[in-house]
């Protein structure tokens, strides 16, 4: 396997302990309440503030990674294999998984900021498109083995399981990217331009902003609500299979179709699909509630609205080049995450009301569809960074 490759690979470990880890308890909520002499409300604590640190370390991880982006991804993956392991010391201690979940999430947007550079740095301009979408796939992976593994773990030994497994994953995966990294860059990079102010002047980045903050925020929505909202209308025991078929389909569609998007300059078109079918998804689900109905327009959503993330950050990285790439990403994800908590939370008192949830799924998918029209019909096309002398 060529090096380049190999480097991704450990990324892509490392990525996908982020994800596992921040999702370590949601399969097992009540069971590890139990174990933790906590509250169910507390052990949700454990995964909700890995998105509030990650808004405030956003853009500051992301200036990091475009100055030192060596030291800073290592730091990362250091902080998410470190706060795996502080996990086994005390497995019954609520206290001790919350300072241990915290230290793990400082670490998440130094790793997941740094995915468009990475590529950037190791890859030829026809190959970064796969590269991103792949990385990104790995988000995904990581959240299949915390919901799939989780509970079987849980049953056959209780927390202690859980964590050591997912704790050697991570470990693994951070001693393989820290030694990956001592690869020399195979492409020069131009350097960040130190002014903080760019992102005003950067309009492209705000619509691929919003649409990242209506994106994850409805893959968040249904992740969290989907069987509370089927539940009135009779379908609430397939929102597990659901899920599961929409992740699924998503890792296929974020690891094949950005390459194609980009050779083909169908990203707005991908955007636009994306936002569009989202919304005619939530009023699918309103209209008919059988399986094979469900199962079409959900899976089709995942395809679509998972492989928008690959799209976004391969759309960002051609545009801003590469000196700038990690604040770039840092805005993005930003957006992305911020849109994951806000809709989340907005959407609350509307779950035990399945066609008024439903209907504020599709005016928000209609908000995004504006965005996506808004956008350019193409990304502006930079030259191929050089190849750095063997």
């Amino acid at each position: 396997m060529p090096r380049r490759w190999q480097i991704l690979a450990a990324y892509g470990l490392v990525a996908a302990s982020t994800q596992m880890l921040w999702v370590t308890f949601a399969p097992i909520t009540t069971e590890s309440a139990h174990t933790l002499h906590a509250s169910v409300a507390a052990v949700g604590n454990l995964a909700a503030i890995f998105p509030l640190i990650y808004v405030v370390l956003a853009l500051p991880t992301g200036r990091w990674l475009d100055r030192n982006f060596d030291v800073a991804l290592r730091a990362g993956a250091v902080l998410t294999g470190a706060g795996a392991l502080l996990r086994l010391i005390m497995p019954d201690s609520f206290a001790w998984q919350l300072f241990a979940q915290v230290v793990i999430a400082l670490g998440q947007p130094l790793v997941l900021n740094g995915i468009t550079k990475l590529a950037a740095r190791y890859f030829p301009a026809e190959e970064r498109p796969i590269a991103i979408g792949l990385g990104s796939v790995s988000l995904f992976v990581g959240i299949m083995i915390a919901m799939a593994g989780g509970p079987a773990l849980f049953a056959a030994g209780g927390l202690g399981p859980v964590l050591g497994v997912e704790a050697a994953i991570a470990a693994v995966g951070g001693i393989a990217l820290a030694f990956a990294l001592r690869t020399p860059p195979a492409f020069a990079l131009q350097a960040p331009t130190g002014q903080r102010a760019w992102l005003p002047k950067q309009p492209l980045l705000w619509k691929l902003g919003a649409l990242l903050f209506v994106g994850m925020g409805i893959y968040n929505v249904l992740a969290t609500w989907l069987q509370p909202i089927l539940a009135p209308l009779g379908a609430g025991g397939l929102s597990g299979d659901l899920l599961a078929l929409m992740t699924l389909t998503g890792i296929v569609g974020a690891g094949v179709l950005p390459p194609i998007v980009a050779a083909r300059g169908w990203r707005r078109h991908t955007l636009i699909a994306a936002v569009a079918w989202t919304l005619l998804t939530a009023v699918a689900i309103d209209l008919q509630q059988s399986v094979l109905w469900l199962a079409l327009w959900l899976g089709v959503e995942g395809v679509l609205l998972l492989a928008s993330l690959p799209v976004v950050l391969d759309w960002a990285e051609v545009h801003v080049g590469a000196g700038e790439q990690g604040g770039a990403v840092g805005f993005l994800m930003l957006a992305g995450n911020l849109g994951g908590f806000v809709l989340v939370v907005a959407i609350t008192p509307l779950v035990a009301l399945p066609h008024w949830a439903l209907g504020f799924i599709a005016l928000v998918a209609l908000c995004g569809l504006g965005a996506a029209w808004l956008l350019p019909a193409q990304g502006a096309a930079l030259a191929p960074a050089p190849s750095l002398p063997e």
